[in-house]
């Protein structure tokens, strides 16, 4: 006799397959009624602002009259009660500054959730996340009907090929805009329909790195030239099985090496948006604590907390230390060194075909020594011998096709499918 609960998760698998089977049976229905459509609502579902990345593409949509583009702030439930309502308070006031048409999926004065489907009746509806981390009204499921579109919200380069190419959302949503050819190939092979709705037009959260008329302001707490620049960014990932966060054998470490450069180097700590609640709830942290090493940064002369949008930190650095995947391509662009830390070799294991490419070209550290070696020689020597490794790498396999920014190509896209 088979069991209820294994019968259910059959039941349930065998439903997926039909749905993911007839997807583009309804995204040729949904596209057809844009025929003649004057105007085509957009809906953006961000969960947290600092891994927004869609900023070419939302400002392309608003300053074209058959676009109507809207964001919605929608909850990380992971977080309740205080930490969520922070993130979506941060996020709207991140969106409100830039003055984008932004709405909070949670009212503050009601206490209500937006019926999306109800309120905005979006046409298009785009996902900056693919897994499940919201409330079920805010995901792909509710949105089957709808063109719905994905971009990922980081360069993917770990090889848990189910969770970034292969859960339900990759093989439901109409259309997957990828980074390079490697990932469609990736696509290709995972998942469960082929990657038919992957689309390859390089990353939107590196296109103010093409662009060369981009004028960066400059957040850096010393202004002197001199003084070099190096962020260090921490993930999230420290206690997992793969923990390639470095953090809690480094916090010290970091702050340490500040004091000892004082006269020759800054830093900018940028941790990962989600290291900070995390260490809140970790025994050995908690708030008292981690709000007070937060401090430490922000006090000392030379160093400052970075916990927002860092375009503009990128392009005016020297270099970069971090454990962070995304950051590895997204810094490529701005042509400086970049060191990755590298904190158990079962990190790299897990990677991807792109990632281990990437991770070839940049300089790595295994112990305190090569911390300090990148920071002597390359950092304030300016010897950076993979200099022509970097630029090589970017130029074959990470820039965007057609000689145009990822939002860009991803705007022309979508036009085409309208008018097609």
């Amino acid at each position: 006799m088979v069991p209820w609960r294994q019968l259910r998760d059959s039941l349930k698998e065998l439903g997926d397959l039909f749905l993911i089977h007839t997807a583009p049976l309804r995204h040729r229905l949904a596209l057809r009624k844009l025929k003649g459509k004057p105007v085509i609502k957009v809906a953006f579902f961000v969960i947290n602002g600092a891994i927004w990345k869609l900023d070419d593409l939302f400002r392309k949509m608003a300053e074209d009259k058959r676009f109507d583009p809207l964001i919605v702030v929608c909850p990380y439930k992971a977080f309740g009660g205080r930490m969520m309502q922070e993130w979506m308070n941060e996020a709207f006031s991140l969106f409100t500054s830039k003055k984008y048409d932004v709405i909070r999926a949670l009212d503050p004065e009601t206490g209500k959730w937006l019926d999306v489907k109800k309120e905005i009746r979006p046409d298009i509806v785009f996902f900056t996340n693919p897994h499940h981390l919201t409330r079920d009204e805010y995901y792909i499921r509710n949105y089957l009907d709808c063109l719905t579109c994905y971009v990922p919200y980081a360069f993917m380069i770990p090889n848990t090929y189910y969770e970034q190419f292969d859960q339900f959302f990759h093989n439901a949503v109409w259309r997957s805009f990828y980074e390079t050819p490697i990932h469609k190939k990736i696509a290709k092979e995972y998942a469960r329909n082929r990657g038919r709705n992957v689309i390859v037009t390089g990353y939107p959260g590196c296109d103010p790195f093409v662009d060369k008329t981009y004028k960066p302001s400059d957040p850096w707490k010393i202004k002197d030239s001199k003084i070099k620049r190096i962020i260090w960014a921490p993930h999230h990932l420290m206690k997992e099985e793969l923990r390639p966060s470095n953090f809690l054998g480094y916090h010290q470490i970091m702050l340490d090496l500040a004091l000892r450069y004082r006269d020759k180097i800054q830093i900018a700590f940028k941790p990962h948006p989600i290291l900070k609640p995390k260490l809140y709830r970790y025994p050995e942290w908690g708030e008292e604590r981690t709000d007070r090493y937060f401090r430490e940064w922000e006090n000392l002369e030379n160093a400052q907390v970075e916990e927002g949008d860092y375009i503009d930190l990128f392009l005016t650095s020297d270099a970069l230390v971090h454990d962070c995947g995304s950051f590895i391509t997204e810094y490529l662009f701005t042509g400086k060194p970049e060191l990755y830390m590298i904190s158990n070799d079962k990190v790299s294991e897990g990677w991807n075909e792109y990632g281990e490419k990437a991770l070839n070209v940049l300089y790595q550290s295994r112990k305190e020594d090569d911390l300090y070696s990148f920071i002597d020689e390359v950092v304030i020597g300016g010897h950076d011998p993979m200099k022509e490794e970097r630029k090589k790498f970017l130029d074959e396999v990470v820039m965007p096709p057609h000689n145009l920014t990822a939002s860009e190509n991803i705007f022309n896209h979508l036009l085409m499918e309208i008018n097609r």
